[in-house]
């Protein structure tokens, strides 16, 4: 049975579908994001995918350094299961984010919402 981030992938593929994306499942590099990005202004980004039962978000020393040292061009993606919000963030926000959990504003909110505004990226 797939865990609730291969369902939120699942979810995440069939709505994004203007620009290619590649899941990275990656144990040999810990903190690289999930999903490498490319939309059709020729512009790369990634995509950490999280998902919680609560406005909290949990992540690794790893992931946190990875978007520390790669601010730009970074996204952190979150859907909470309890309200079935997804919010949009971006790599910058991390610390915040880890500290604040959802409650942070987000630059996007909704899954269609939030892959227009990946999709325009680079315009």
């Amino acid at each position: 049975m797939p865990g609730p981030e291969s369902k939120f992938y699942s979810e995440i593929k069939k709505s994004w579908t203007k620009f290619n994306l590649t899941r990275i499942e990656n144990i040999s590099i810990p903190g690289v994001p999930d999903l490498l990005c490319y939309n059709k202004n020729h512009f790369f980004f990634t995509v950490e995918m999280k998902v919680t039962t609560n406005n909290k978000l949990r992540f690794s020393p790893h992931q946190i350094a990875f978007h520390i040292r790669h601010p730009l061009n970074t996204f952190i993606i979150a859907k909470s299961l309890a309200s079935r919000d997804v919010k949009l963030y971006e790599g910058q926000q991390i610390e915040a984010l880890a500290a604040c959990g959802l409650e942070l504003d987000a630059c996007c909110l909704g899954l269609d919402a939030c892959g227009l505004f990946l999709e325009n990226l680079g315009a």
